[in-house]
């Protein structure tokens, strides 16, 4: 029997019906409502809107971060909702690589160091720690800058570092909030469009929040969301 090429590949992310109300006292707040989205393989993605709109709230829930009020999120066909601590544990350290503005890196540390460190504590054998380090290095130019600390580093060196360590165990999926927010409009669009290769090179889905018009310019899909839910798909900036 030949085999199905046709088959459908799952979506990496998918959202049905995802609520999160927040309790503040005697007041409710409903941060999401009924998002349902689905995000495909290798797909890179900006998620856009004005503060207070839900992006970084859906993205924590995706991360595992929170937990939602209702709904699912299902990862590589999995239900998270459904998972223990430590099984949410497993799933940030091998599925999920996390981007953040201010990079995050551990100061003490050289560039190499901070991109060895989730291999190490994943138990990685040393000798593919430093074949990975040396690869994802070298995917972000910085393969001659790899014993400096962070300070030593410029802001988008840093963050090109932040990438690298994010993309270490190999992960499904990529969650960046806003990676591009600190760093001047030049370096920005480098930073993103470095981040933009490595995902399509490596088969990785990227989640990016974002109010950064270039990013949106960078996406394969712009999602602008408001008032906590999905206000529709745009090819510009979310106004």
């Amino acid at each position: 029997m030949q085999p199905n090429n046709n088959k459908k590949e799952k979506p990496t992310v998918q959202t049905k019906n995802l609520s999160k109300t927040y309790r503040l006292g005697e007041i409710e707040v409903q941060a999401l409502r009924n998002v349902n989205l689905q995000i495909n393989r290798s797909e890179f993605i900006a998620l856009m809107g004005p503060s207070g709109s839900g992006k970084t709230t859906l993205l924590n829930l995706i991360g595992t971060l929170d937990t939602p009020t209702e709904g699912e999120v299902i990862l590589d066909g999995e239900d998270l909702s459904k998972l223990t601590e430590s099984e949410k544990d497993r799933i940030r350290r091998y599925k999920i690589g996390f981007v953040y503005q201010f990079y995050n890196l551990i100061p003490v540390l050289s560039a190499r160091e901070n991109v060895e460190l989730p291999m190490d504590i994943a138990g990685v054998d040393d000798k593919k720690i430093n074949d990975r380090v040396d690869q994802l290095l070298s995917m972000v130019g910085l393969r001659d800058r790899a014993n400096h600390r962070p300070d030593e580093l410029s802001g988008g060196e840093q963050q090109r570092v932040a990438i690298a360590r994010a993309l270490a165990n190999g992960p499904s999926l990529i969650l960046a909030d806003e990676p591009t927010g600190d760093l001047d409009s030049k370096t920005g669009k480098e930073v993103i469009g470095q981040l933009k290769k490595i995902c399509k090179e490596e088969h990785v889905t990227a989640i990016v929040v974002t109010h950064d018009p270039i990013i949106g310019e960078y996406s394969d899909r712009l999602i602008c969301m408001r008032d906590g839910t999905i206000e529709g798909e745009r090819t510009g900036p979310c106004i």
